[in-house]
């Protein structure tokens, strides 16, 4: 037991440091110790603070010896809901960076639990243990690959990245509307660039490979069958162009160049309302040239026995019917992998349009956007009649709210803004909650849900 152990680790110290040695080990402490043999003095209140620390560390112990690991896994992502608050009272660009950084030190709950069965699925020849993706735009810069997927995410996606670094668009520029579940923001594509990317991914991917090198168990074996390349998950890169450029497709088709090799599969980022000029990529014809320059880049390149890594675009809610129509005839005339429906909102729907915030330049994202996404993933499932897989991507706050979008035409989910309000402890919760839709309506897979209310 682990108070057994404690007890036992704090009576061996006690034994194993004399009081001549109390003040140090090192020379000057040593001869310090010597001419002051006495005991230092505590305060009362060094006391009682030092057995508090003393005390909780045997609770501790305790608690962790007399739980399975599954209960203290479901505790840790718990008790990330206490440090919400906390990130509250900060700036939300500072809030979003220490974030960044806390999963890239592994300051984070690691999911330890298998994923409910029902929510396993295989698009693009990928295994997905879930459905439940993270947006780009978190991680823009991969810092945080292993720690952010370790919490349980199906997949990560990160981005936008550009080919030359770039700062974005000058501070503040991203806003709170934490009445109304939603995130106004106009960072303009912020990025350490394309080389900066390459070798944290590359590093990732040299971890990763030696792992499986060095592993022999048959158990991890058929864990990294149902991982990717950046390990127990699958990774997304989405590419950007700068905002100086004139030439967008060469931005895009250098991305592939220097990042294809690390990405499960690849977006071509033509949504953002931040940089002048990229949704007019969106038109028919400039989304059709770039669309086969990009591919073309990506198949020029030498592949092993998976192929080149899937294609996606990601499109604006803020688009006509006709816009539509055009987008997915590009798509099925040039056999695209799949699009993401969809990026932020220019719009301002009730009730944001009364908060004085609502006034900032920017897209919006977050619960406001559920409903006008939910919209045009729907047209576009039925314009591209099923045959082409679709990320829902816009106002997911909950597990109900996942399987709306799913039966709007999801094969696959992604957060942000949800998970920006809610934090780690969300994860474990949506997917519960997923589940139980499906249970609760009789279907035993996801792809069984795909598309329903489109049928």
């Amino acid at each position: 037991m682990a108070t057994r152990a404690s007890r036992k680790l704090i009576s061996d110290y006690i034994a194993k440091r004399p009081i001549s040695s109390s003040v140090g080990s090192c020379a000057h402490c040593s001869s310090a110790a010597e001419s002051s043999p006495k005991i230092p003095h505590f305060s009362k209140k060094g006391r009682l603070l030092t057995g508090a620390t003393i005390g909780l560390v045997i609770a501790g112990g305790a608690y962790v010896s007399t739980v399975d690991e599954a209960t203290f896994c479901g505790w840790l992502f718990s008790a990330t809901k206490l440090v919400n608050p906390f990130f509250a009272l900060l700036d939300a660009e500072f809030a979003h960076k220490l974030a960044v950084t806390a999963a890239s030190r592994g300051w984070v709950p690691r999911e330890k639990r298998p994923d409910p069965a029902n929510l396993g699925l295989e698009v693009w020849g990928r295994k997905f243990s879930n459905p439940i993706g993270l947006a780009a735009g978190f991680d823009k810069n991969a810092e945080a690959v292993e720690g952010l997927l370790g919490m349980g995410f199906g997949f990560v996606e990160v981005g936008s990245v550009t080919p030359v670094p770039q700062e974005g668009n000058p501070k503040p520029r991203i806003f709170r509307l934490r009445k109304e579940g939603a995130i106004i923001n106009r960072c303009g594509f912020n990025s350490e660039g394309i080389v900066a990317v390459a070798k944290r991914l590359g590093a990732q991917h040299g971890k990763r490979k030696l792992a499986e090198t060095s592993s022999t168990s048959p158990s991890s074996s058929e864990e990294t069958k149902h991982g990717g390349k950046a390990g127990p998950g699958i990774l997304g890169v989405n590419l950007g162009k700068n905002k100086t450029s004139e030439d967008a497709a060469a931005d895009y088709v250098q991305g592939v160049h220097t990042l294809s090799q690390y990405a499960d599969y690849l977006v071509i980022n033509v949504s953002s309302p931040n940089t002048p000029g990229l949704r007019m990529l969106q038109g028919r014809k400039q989304l059709k040239d770039l669309v086969k320059k990009v591919q073309a880049a990506r198949d020029e390149m030498q592949w092993g026995e998976e192929g080149p890594p899937p294609l996606l675009v990601k499109i604006a809610p803020d688009l006509s019917r006709e816009d539509l129509e055009d987008i997915a005839a590009v798509a099925l005339a040039l056999r695209l992998d799949g699009l993401i429906i969809s990026n932020t909102t220019i719009s301002r729907p009730d009730p944001v349009d009364k908060n004085p915030v609502s006034e900032e330049a920017g897209g919006l994202s977050g619960k406001p956007l559920f409903n006008l996404s939910n919209r045009i993933l729907r047209e576009m499932y039925i314009l591209t009649r099923g045959k082409i897989p679709l990320i829902g991507c816009g106002g997911i706050s909950s597990g109900e709210d996942a399987y709306k979008k799913i039966r709007a035409g999801a094969s696959l989910l992604q957060l942000y803004t949800a998970f920006a309000y809610g934090g780690p402890a969300l994860i474990p919760q949506m997917k519960a909650e997923l589940s139980e839709c499906l249970e609760r309506d009789g279907f035993k897979s996801i792809l069984d849900v795909v598309g329903a209310d489109c049928r």
